[in-house]
């Protein structure tokens, strides 16, 4: 399919974040920025306010590395999957959709609006809402654990168990696989829930200090996932 770009010879761009799905910015293409973005690996547009091409990044260094680049069902809108340094927008923010509509929104719309806003408030609630999608929380959590591994902070919980080193954060990791199974056995769920959480935080800590990258395990379930394995298994 071919790209329809419109009267003034430009498409609508969207940027997600190739890791965690999360939608950082629009913006817009014309046919020299869409073949750059192509030729390159790095996103480039078209900036209808200084009428002029211009890379993502080439002033703040945010650049966007493009991993994925595809068009929708009618070709006048181009996705891009990209590996975000630093935050998207200009403001500083790490998306530029940070402007909530639903303030004060009419509560008789019902659980369609629910689903679609998922509840959310305020600021803090929408980056709580973005954070709650699973993929995207393990990633946010594994970001603030590298951060504490460069930047350490003074009673840092994950700094403590970085310098204590792998014996320790083994041990914790068994320990809570331990408490998840006595939950389990307990059949409590949000006992469970718990427990699981401190199980994946502590995982992403393992992660951090064997220098093992969240895709790699990711890319192990994936594949497992597209060629399930069969085995025989019998009555023990």
């Amino acid at each position: 399919m071919e790209p329809k770009f419109d009267e003034k010879g430009l498409i609508c761009a969207v940027a997600q974040d190739a890791r965690t799905g999360k939608v950082l910015m629009q913006a817009y293409m014309n046919k020299e920025a869409l073949d750059l973005t192509v030729k390159t690996g790095r996103a480039h547009y078209w900036s209808r306010s200084r009428a002029r091409l211009w890379r993502k990044g080439e002033e703040s260094g945010h650049v966007q590395t493009v991993k994925e680049l595809s068009l929708d069902c009618d070709g006048d809108c181009v996705l891009l999957k990209v590996e975000q340094v630093g935050p998207a927008c200009h403001t500083g923010s790490e998306t530029c959709f940070f402007n909530l509509v639903n303030d004060g929104a009419d509560p008789r719309k019902g659980r369609a609006h629910d689903l679609l806003f998922g509840g959310a408030k305020t600021e803090t609630d929408a980056a709580a809402n973005a954070a709650a999608l699973p993929a995207s929380i393990l990633y946010e959590m594994a970001r603030t654990v590298k951060e504490r591994a460069k930047t350490p902070e003074e009673g840092s919980y994950t700094n403590y168990l970085l310098d204590k080193g792998v014996d320790k954060i083994c041990k914790k990791v068994g320990e809570e696989a331990a408490e998840t199974i006595i939950a389990a056995k307990n059949a409590d769920n949000t006992e469970l829930s718990g427990e699981l959480a401190d199980l994946f935080y502590h995982v992403v800590v393992l992660c951090e200090n064997r220098g093992l990258d969240l895709d790699a395990v990711f890319a192990v379930l994936k594949e497992r996932h597209s060629a399930p394995r069969k085995r025989e298994y019998g009555n023990k």
